[in-house]
């Protein structure tokens, strides 16, 4: 059987969702896949560039048409997007945060907010660094969620950890602090307009 990219790739995403970020390794994926570790740097020259190919699978999503030409809207859609993207595999936003960091993914997700802050009336350089503090914002937050979730799992939470945390549903936090972001490009917006 012939070894293609996708076949690595997928391979890869079953390791992630069911060790974690830690335990994905080339020695790893190769077993599963039954194949040598060589055979895996036809399709990727190294570690890095396959983490990359993952994080642009997990953000395929981010692609899809926007529903919504109000561009508060659609960062709304697209910040929901992207969470559901990270928190659909485990360890998600910390593999996309990291090929982020690092300039690894092809995700056009970041630049999908930029348009719609330049939609808002943002001058570019704004609109930039809009996107950027919403793209850590997201990833942040689901850094931190998935964790809890993950420690949750295996009862390492304890009880004082973080009363605020426990009493106020993660989506919820998430929609607050979103709410807070729109409503400060929104101000801004204004000050600039008068």
């Amino acid at each position: 059987m012939q070894l293609h990219r996708t076949d690595v790739i997928d391979g890869a995403i079953a390791i992630l969702d069911e060790y974690g970020l830690a335990d994905l390794t080339m020695r790893k994926l190769a077993g599963s896949l039954r194949v040598q570790p060589g055979a895996l740097y036809w399709h990727f020259p190294n570690k890095q560039a396959l983490l990359g190919a993952v994080a642009d699978r997990i953000l395929a999503p981010m692609e899809d048409q926007v529903a919504t030409e109000d561009w508060a809207d659609q960062l709304d859609e697209l910040a929901h997007r992207l969470r559901d993207s990270l928190l659909a595999y485990r360890d998600g936003a910390e593999l996309v945060s990291a090929t982020y960091a690092s300039r690894l993914t092809t995700s056009k997700g970041r630049e999908r907010m930029v348009a719609a802050a330049l939609r808002a009336g943002m001058p570019r350089p704004e609109a930039e660094l809009a996107a950027f503090t919403l793209l850590h914002y997201i990833l942040g937050q689901t850094v931190d969620e998935q964790s809890r979730i993950q420690m949750d799992s295996v009862g390492a939470l304890t009880e004082d950890a973080s009363p605020l945390a426990d009493t106020i549903d993660a989506t919820a936090r998430f929609d607050f602090g979103l709410r807070l972001f729109i409503a400060g490009i929104q101000h801004r917006l204004g000050v600039h307009q008068r």
